[in-house]
């Protein structure tokens, strides 16, 4: 008879849904945590870029003999080639080895590169300036929407968009890589990819054909620790295939992490968003119309469909027009909810406008076009929800009403993420000594994946935390999915649950006789003991039950998706954000002074780190709505804000109070779903809109810096 799968019920649960602090806190706090940074094996070289001054030149000549006479320099390697074109200023040319960092810099400085400099596209804003660097990527209609706009009792046609930002993990990309025998490659690297990272680097190496050829099981990959991805860490990228080259020529261990500077030029952006939206309503606020035409870079590669308008996909009128433009800037990289953010602020924004002009509450406008998402209910409850936590019946005015030098908004947003569980296998054993530990090729971005997996597994065999083991972060366990497109919760919740209730049945089966169970379906693991549920009181201790096994061990695997195992884990979101901002009509600094957000994610394993996702994720969107911007002088390509001096993000004085209610309890039923994107998507549309509500003028484009702001009031007619 096969096992069966399912999650405790309410009643049933000690440690599931509870408030349960991140295990691996000690160990990050106290510095015992070992990153990829940390790596330092016996005889290890440093490695440094070598990076194009140009945004877009043609190589003509690379000299790279200065360097490799330098003293203590170990190897050099050509990441480009003389031909090759390089399309950014800090596109990648070559890697130097050293014994030193110092020495590797130095050396660094005595590669001569020629170039033929050509000519460069930095800024996308005006899309008119691109001429052939534009590419169509979507052309889509739906129903009829130029007499769905014809027929509109009102419409808005608005300007809206949102500046390019950079990836800006606390920990910068790199890997340290060794390279001993013909195939035997170990990497200690900062990925969200730990089993991805060999076939990617097996992939590259094969086209060198002085290198042996390797397989992906030819390289261990090691990750326990790692500070941040959010989407840009899942490739090796040409510093770590470069360290591996290096690593087999010298015969030593070569680590090449990025510094801040490097890291905010090469390490992947979120793509920039501009557009016109046509949008028209009924008198009563029905929304009937959606038109818009919309560019984004992705630097120099492809670009993707846009999804507006954005969580009403259920309006039948729409026509929808993007165009990708090829810029000579750093590239784009996945960004926590990749598009989301964008087309939330060009929906939602746009909606909020036409409410003002319908003279409707945006709270009113959007519960009255629920029906148009693929949850009415879920954002008419976290509407009203949202609303009453951030006093909105209280604050929200007419927008620009009110009087003084400083005034004050509100704004919402609404937004949705899928979060369907990755692949993922789990191995549990159960050893004679009562010792219980899980083992998945997994990663921890630092969000508590780690915790995750222990609560599952103790809720699973019925003992407290303290008393299982999680090994996780080395892609010689089985394998489990990289963590993007907030699948990893629900991948290894669900493997880890399936291994253990696999390990703990092979175990009641050998206790039935000892407890006079007339089947093993009448054993249950709970307060550290297998006892009958028929009657409780006969029971034995799990170490008890363990001694059992004499000289064997229980090792189980457990599969995500499982054929016959039931449904652990589901799929789809929605979430409401509301802010509360001040801004100063003299100066145009917005405040912060509060931000709601009202989230469901399914059933929540541990509360307290899905709280702290959302968190981080309202304090990152903070950052982007009103600072963060990639800015490259149009004239030479250079990146200019290429460090934390100039690249702003809040401290912790900026970001006002912040409210998390989690919707626990509502929708438990469809199982875990992952929760890291979704909260990162309404933050800037929020703002936005609070801004509009303050000053009651449209601040087009994000980040709402204080020049854009006075440019609209002085557009608008000052503070009147």
């Amino acid at each position: 008879m096969a096992n069966t799968y399912d999650w405790p019920s309410v009643e049933d649960r000690s440690i599931i849904g509870s408030r349960v602090s991140r295990l691996d806190g000690p160990d990050k706090s106290t510095g015992r945590a070992k990153y990829a940074y940390d790596r330092n094996p016996e005889g290890l070289l440093t490695g440094r870029l070598v990076v194009s001054p140009h945004a877009n030149a043609r190589i003509k000549k690379i000299d790279a003999s200065g360097a490799e006479a330098t003293k203590g320099v170990r190897g050099v390697v050509l990441i480009k080639d003389v031909g090759d074109e390089v399309q950014w200023v800090g596109d990648e040319i070559a890697a130097i080895a050293a014994d030193t960092e110092e020495l590797a810099r130095d050396a660094v400085a005595k590669v001569k590169v020629e170039y033929e400099v050509l000519p460069h596209l930095v800024n996308d804003e005006d899309v008119k300036k691109a001429g052939n660097r534009v590419t169509p990527d979507q052309d889509d209609s739906a129903g009829d929407v130029a007499k769905a706009l014809q027929d509109a009792d009102v419409t808005h046609e608005g300007y809206y968009g949102v500046a390019t930002i950079t990836h800006c993990c606390l920990e910068p990309h790199g890997n340290t890589v060794l390279w001993e025998g013909e195939k035997d490659i170990t990497v200690w690297a900062s990925t969200q990819a730990v089993g991805r990272i060999g076939a990617d680097l097996a992939k590259n190496l094969a086209a060198d054909p002085s290198l042996p050829k390797i397989s992906p099981s030819d390289v261990h990959v090691i990750t326990p620790y790692m500070g941040g991805g959010f989407g840009s860490k899942f490739a090796i990228d040409s510093w770590g295939i470069a360290a591996a080259k290096l690593s087999r020529m010298t015969g030593r261990p070569v680590k090449i992490m990025l510094d801040r500077h490097e890291e905010l030029k090469i390490a992947g952006g979120r793509p920039s968003w501009y557009g016109n939206v046509k949008v028209g309503a009924k008198k009563d606020g029905t929304l009937t119309a959606f038109e818009s035409e919309t560019w984004s870079t992705s630097g120099m590669g492809r670009g993707s469909k846009a999804q507006l308008p954005y969580v009403l996909t259920e309006l039948k009128d729409t026509r929808i027009r993007h165009v990708t433009v090829a810029t000579n800037t750093g590239p784009a990289r996945a960004w926590r909810a990749p598009r989301h953010p964008q087309c939330a602020v060009i929906t939602h924004c746009a909606l909020t406008d036409l409410a003002a002009k319908l003279d409707m509450d945006p709270v009113a406008f959007f519960k009255k076009n629920a029906d148009l998402t693929p949850r009415p209910d879920v954002y008419r409850a976290e509407l009203d929800k949202a609303a009453e936590l951030i006093d909105w019946a209280g604050k929200y005015h007419k927008p620009g009403a009110g009087s003084g030098h400083v005034r004050r908004g509100v704004g919402l947003s609404i937004h949705t993420w899928g979060g369907a569980p990755h692949d993922s296998q789990c191995r549990v054993t159960i050893e004679p000594d009562g010792a219980v530990t899980a083992e998945l090729g997994s990663q921890d971005l630092g969000v508590g994946t780690w915790t995750v997996i222990a609560m599952v597994l103790a809720e699973t065999v019925g003992l407290p935390l303290s008393q299982v083991k999680v090994n996780i972060g080395d892609s010689r366990y089985p394998p489990s999915g990289p963590s993007g497109g907030s699948t990893t919760v629900g991948g290894v919740s669900s493997s880890t649950r399936r291994a253990a209730v696999n390990a703990v049945e092979k175990l009641k089966e050998k206790v039935a006789a000892d407890l006079g169970a007339s089947s093993k379906d009448d054993i249950e693991a709970k307060g550290g003991q297998l006892r009958l549920k028929s009657n409780p009181k006969k029971a034995m201790t799990w170490a008890a039950a363990c001694r059992k096994l004499g000289t064997e061990t229980i090792s189980e695997i457990g599969n995500q998706p499982d054929r016959d195992g039931g449904k652990l884990a589901d799929q789809g979101v929605g979430g409401v954000q509301m802010a509360d901002v001040s801004v100063d009509m003299e100066t145009g600094i917005v405040t912060m002074n509060k931000m709601v957000a009202v989230q469901d994610c399914g059933l929540i394993i541990d509360l307290k780190t899905a709280e702290s996702q959302v968190y981080g994720a309202m304090i990152m969107g903070i950052c982007s709505a009103l600072w963060e911007e990639r800015v490259y002088d149009e004239i030479s390509g250079a990146y200019l804000n290429a460090d934390m001096e100039f690249y702003k993000l809040a401290g912790i004085g900026d970001i006002g109070e912040l409210v998390v209610h989690m919707m626990t309890g509502v929708y438990d039923d469809r199982g875990v779903i992952g929760l890291g994107e979704p909260p990162a998507v309404s933050p800037m549309a929020a703002i936005s809109n609070a801004v509009f509500n303050a000053i009651g003028v449209r601040v087009p484009t994000v980040p709402l810096t204080p020049d854009k702001v006075l440019a609209a009031l002085e557009k608008k007619g000052g503070m009147a």
